[in-house]
């Protein structure tokens, strides 16, 4: 998990070069086009298809900053990943302890060491 929000971060911070490089706009995230990106990006079950008008028939610039945005979205669900597999860790223990419970369980409490 770590790695791909890590490299969602170089991602974006190469859109965000690219567009700066260009003199171009970055979208404020509660710029309209944001919004509607976002909007569009958080339903279920999103294709390419879904962006594929936009993608193949706007300016760089506009595919860009959709790009920007579906990369915070994904950073965004990226980092409630990661914190919830903290929590989990630190409620369950990590693999080797859930698989010496396992064992324990399986072996019943008359076997168990």
């Amino acid at each position: 998990m770590g790695v791909a929000r890590a490299s969602l971060e170089e991602l974006l911070g190469d859109y965000e070069d690219a567009l700066r490089t260009r003199k171009a706009v970055v979208w404020n995230k509660d710029a309209p086009e944001a919004k509607y990106v976002r909007r569009l990006g958080g339903r279920d079950m999103v294709r390419y298809e879904d962006f594929r008008e936009f993608v193949e028939t706007r300016p760089l610039e506009v595919v860009a900053n959709i790009a920007l945005c579906l990369i915070h979205q994904a950073n965004y669900l990226l980092d409630r990943q990661i914190e919830r597999l903290e929590q989990d860790f630190l409620k369950e223990g990590g693999l080797r302890e859930r698989v010496t419970a396992a064992r324990r369980k399986r072996k019943g409490p008359s076997q168990a060491p």
